[in-house]
């Protein structure tokens, strides 16, 4: 569980240095990327780390959270911002035997107003 907990935490660190060959490290050659909201689909190391590198703007990330299951699996909440707007990420990792992320799945939860009728139940932040 450490080995990949370390080695998503580094994934994380060489993307917001913008390190791809220190990205890349952390990645198995046949990684898959998955983004269920929008149906895409990025298999191999080289093509995701490129999808990466040529994302538009100026993109940070940073860790708010990170959770280890099964030795295989991790799960991160990160905090971005693409120029001034800000937005969670939750991102669900497995790794191989050699520790490396082999699969990465994201979901960019959208911001919405809660409906009506609980606001004597709850605080707003």
């Amino acid at each position: 569980m450490t080995e990949l907990r370390e080695n998503v935490e580094r994934y994380w660190r060489a993307a917001e240095a913008r390190d791809w060959t220190a990205f890349a490290g952390t990645l198995a050659e046949d990684v898959v990327y998955v983004l269920p909201q929008t149906g895409e689909r990025i298999s191999g190391r080289e093509r995701y780390v490129r999808f990466n590198r040529e994302y538009p703007g100026d993109w940070h990330a940073r860790i708010e959270r990170v959770v280890a299951g099964p030795p295989d699996q991790v799960v991160t909440w990160v905090r971005c911002t693409v120029g001034e707007e800000e937005m969670d990420a939750l991102s669900f990792f497995t790794g191989d035997a050699s520790g490396r992320i082999s699969t990465v799945t994201d979901f960019w939860p959208e911001p919405y107003e809660p409906p009506t009728g609980r606001e004597h139940l709850v605080e707003r932040s």
